[in-house]
């Protein structure tokens, strides 16, 4: 399964909360729109996790600033 961006699971989950808010759904159907909802939500969490760890961090060596960055473990 490709991984997908931030953007588009973004997207997905506003999707999934119309669908939610507008009231035509049954209950089964609502609460497998929920469940994909709170799947959605934890990849996009985890994308932002990831790229905030990937983000320069800036380290004091010998009086000088270096950039190093940080490698997220799969």
């Amino acid at each position: 399964m490709a991984k997908s961006s931030f953007e588009s699971n973004m997207e997905n989950l506003e999707k999934i909360v119309s669908e939610l808010e507008n009231g035509k759904l049954n209950l089964d159907e609502s609460i497998t729109k929920f469940e994909e909802g709170i799947k959605i939500s934890k990849e996009c969490n985890k994308i932002l996790e990831d790229a905030e760890k990937k983000i320069t961090i800036l380290l004091e060596k010998d009086g000088n600033v270096e950039e190093e960055n940080f490698e997220a473990q799969e």
